[in-house]
């Protein structure tokens, strides 16, 4: 009886990779950190990434601060060198430097805009965004302590492990 069990819970895993590339202040590995925590998932750099091995994964999240409106060229590159496929689920994260009060989706999304179309050539089904502010002290901008000190704050963690739950729930379905 206990094999059976065993069985059906090994049947609702889902294998989960978290790919990011974060630099400044590591305010995306912190997101991602949480993603990994909530899928239960391996956090890897696109360094680390062979692109024929996330094949192996049933759920992979490709995250990056943003930079001038798009990921990271690291995280671009590994989308234009993975293989096609049919359907394998993927998730967008990112944090941004940008003022938090002029996010909303729309913006979000247009910051996923150049990735979301790379894995989506390739064959991938993009099953959510997500995106929170980050701490961010380029330029003029350490002169006066930076934008959003403290980002992503713990309630964007909470936000990011809910957000990571419910893709976990789509790929099943």
């Amino acid at each position: 009886m206990e094999k059976n069990g065993d069985n059906l819970k090994e049947s609702m895993q889902v294998k989960s990779l978290v790919m990011v590339f974060s630099y400044h202040h590591n305010n995306t590995e912190k997101i991602a950190n949480a993603c990994a925590k909530a899928l239960g998932a391996e956090v890897k750099t696109p360094q680390q990434v062979k692109p024929e091995e996330i094949a192996e994964y049933d759920l992979v999240g490709f995250g990056s601060g943003i930079y001038s409106a798009t990921f990271d060229p690291s995280v671009l590159d590994l989308a234009d060198r993975l293989p096609n496929t049919a359907g394998k689920k993927a998730f967008l994260f990112s944090t941004y430097g940008a003022p938090a009060f002029i996010a909303n989706r729309e913006f979000i999304e247009k910051n996923h805009q150049q990735i979301r179309e790379k894995l989506q050539a390739k064959g991938y089904t993009v099953i959510g965004e997500f995106g929170c502010a980050g701490w961010n002290t380029n330029s003029f901008l350490k002169f006066f302590g930076g934008l959003n000190k403290g980002r992503p704050n713990a309630e964007d963690l909470r936000n990011a492990e809910e957000f990571a739950r419910s893709v976990k729930g789509k790929a099943r379905g």
